[in-house]
């Protein structure tokens, strides 16, 4: 499809409004491909209010699973795009200012947290390991105890095992208490890793982004921010932003519920 053209911001009925997205398990059935329905139903929405995604993946991955599938840059389809929570940002395909863990954290002691995740890893008897067990992004580490290298099979396994044996849940407890005192969060979501970022860069730190929007000349303020998100609950990695006193939180168990809510709402 070609780009889709869009009314400018401050021209949209519901100009003051947002809507949010989180990605995986939201917009699209977790890392596979948003579905054309969503996709056309996102451009309907577009054409009343702002839309935007907010997830904890680099954009490379938000490419994959919502810019190839309608064959145009995930830019071009939403108004704005953050990832790695808002970490990496843009505006209209225009890039807002990013920010970065490792200058953060410093490499001594982001090297002291990898070699500590590394031994708890070789030493975890869980049924399958495959590969990519650290993955280093922008704003955060997003530690996996099976792989980021595992299959769409051995992933929904391995999210059932742990369900039963907290393998996750147990990690984030033994690493909270040997670098608690760094400042760092550790937010479980997905269904295989768990992500490891400066407190106050959750999902949030996208906010700081529409706040300074509103500051700079016709900005708009958004009165209305709903977020749509399906890992709501505490511990997962859309509750700061879910229950944030700025947005209006909606719970969703996948696509499907996201379209109906969103025709509900919008009169779609």
């Amino acid at each position: 499809m070609a780009a889709p053209a869009y009314t400018p911001l401050e021209d949209r009925p519901l100009k003051d409004t947002i809507c949010l997205f989180d990605v995986d398990g939201t917009l699209t059935p977790a890392r596979l491909d948003a579905s054309p329905e969503i996709l056309d139903l996102l451009q309907a929405l577009r054409k009343k209010c702002s839309i935007g995604f907010v997830g904890g993946s680099d954009l490379i991955k938000q490419e994959e699973q919502l810019g190839k599938p309608a064959g145009v840059p995930v830019t071009t389809l939403f108004d704005y795009c953050f990832a790695e929570n808002g970490l990496t940002a843009y505006k209209l395909g225009e890039a807002l200012p990013s920010n970065s863990f490792i200058k953060w954290i410093g490499e001594d002691k982001y090297k002291e947290l990898a070699n500590f995740v590394l031994h708890y890893v070789a030493d975890l008897d869980i049924p399958v390991k495959r590969g990519t067990f650290i993955e280093f992004r922008n704003g955060m580490v997003n530690i996996s105890p099976v792989g980021r290298n595992a299959s769409t099979k051995e992933r929904n396994e391995f999210e059932a095992y742990d369900k039963e044996a907290k393998v996750r849940e147990k990690f984030v407890a033994v690493l909270k208490e040997k670098f608690g005192n760094l400042g760092l969060t550790f937010s479980i979501g997905g269904q295989i890793s768990f992500d490891v970022f400066p407190t106050g860069w959750d999902k949030t730190y996208c906010l700081n982004h529409l706040e300074n929007e509103a500051k700079k000349p016709n900005g708009i303020a958004y009165k209305n921010i709903h977020f749509f998100g399906d890992k709501t609950f505490k511990g997962g990695n859309d509750y700061e932003i879910f229950s944030d006193e700025r947005t209006i939180g909606h719970t969703v168990k996948g696509p499907e519920e996201t379209i109906q809510i969103l025709k509900e709402l919008f009169d779609l």
